[in-house]
Formats: structure tokens, sequence, C-alpha cells
């Protein structure tokens, strides 16, 4: 389908969720008041670190979206979809990347603009790498690829395992995976 695809950023991801309970922490250091250094600071939004952070600003982002006029994806609830005449846009989020695809990028730069309105946001323009996944795109020949490539590269050179040579899995090449060699009966299970 040709689709725009941009990505963006979510700058403060952590600091914009409201808490819906009392947290207390302890005065952080370098910032105790003398006489006072048993006292307590009572938490207003939800901070970096805080088992609670990551819950409320997706709640955050989810509610904000739906006012727009986004609908949330039952098969995947961090996939929202905006229909509009013959126009459509999806935006996908995980944690604080925002992936966007649409046919129209008036749409587009329209949601991108609102969503920097909403959350402080760093628009990253094309998607080229998107978690560890490089997007390959050939727009001539309508080709769309991705590749881990340099995720793998990054990981075998975490673990000392870059100069290690490729070779074949113990796996029959000539075999065809298909329902029918699937386990039936509790035994063959």
């Amino acid at each position: 389908m040709d689709l725009e695809l941009y990505q963006m950023d979510v700058r403060t991801t952590f600091l914009s969720g409201e808490l819906n309970e009392k947290i207390y922490i302890d005065q952080p250091l370098g910032f105790e008041i003398k006489g006072q250094e048993r006292k307590v600071c009572k938490l207003k939004r939800s901070i970096y670190s805080l088992q609670q952070a990551c819950r409320q600003c997706n709640v955050k982002f989810h509610q904000t979206i739906l006012k727009n006029g986004f609908t949330m994806m039952k098969e995947d609830h961090c996939v929202y979809l905006k229909l509009s005449n013959n126009n459509f846009i999806i935006v996908s989020l995980y944690v604080d990347d925002i992936l966007i695809a649409g046919n129209s990028k008036e749409m587009i730069d329209t949601t991108k603009r609102w969503l920097s309105s909403n959350f402080e946001m760093k628009d990253m323009g094309g998607a080229n790498y998107v978690l560890g996944v490089k997007i390959i795109r050939d727009r001539a020949k309508k080709l769309l690829g991705l590749t881990q490539e340099t995720y793998i590269k990054k990981t075998l050179e975490c673990y000392h395992m870059q100069d290690s040579k490729p070779m074949n899995t113990n796996v029959d090449k000539s075999l065809s995976l298909s329902l029918n060699i699937c386990p039936k009966t509790l035994e063959e299970k």
C-alpha cells in the first residue's frame, strides 16, 4: 500500500502519569531539610523506577488518544486506528516509542502535531529503526523489508561471539511442517 511511516519518541514517558494512590518516598539525597531528615515526600505524579509508572503512562496515553477519535485494536492493545473518509492512520505504542503508519501525509502530520501538543514528543522523522529492527524501504519497487542484522551483530559482540561461524541446524531441510503432523492425542502430546 506504500504507506507513509514515521517514528516519534515520548521524551518524559514515565513523568506524565497521574497517580491513583498515595505514594511516599524518602527525601532525595542532597535535598534533605536540616532537622527534618525523617520526613518523607508525597508524590503527585509518577517518577522513573516507580512500579506504577509504566501503567499510569499507558493509561494516560490510552485515554488521550481515544478522545482524538482513535480506536484501540482488540488484537493488540498498544495499536490504535483512526479512519477518516478514505484515509486511515495506525499508531503503535511501545513504552515510549511510537510508530505511525498511514495513507495520508496530511493526516499523519496533523496527528504528530496533536501528539506533540499532548505529550512532550520528539519527532524522529521517517522510521528507520524501531525496537532494534531496521526498516529497509524501496518506494520505487513498493518494497518494505525488516532486518535485525544490527541487533544480532551487537548481541554477538556483547557475548564475544562476533567471530563465530554460521552452520546448518540439525533439521531435515526436506521436512514440510503442517497441521497434519501435529500431535493430536494426549499421548502424542
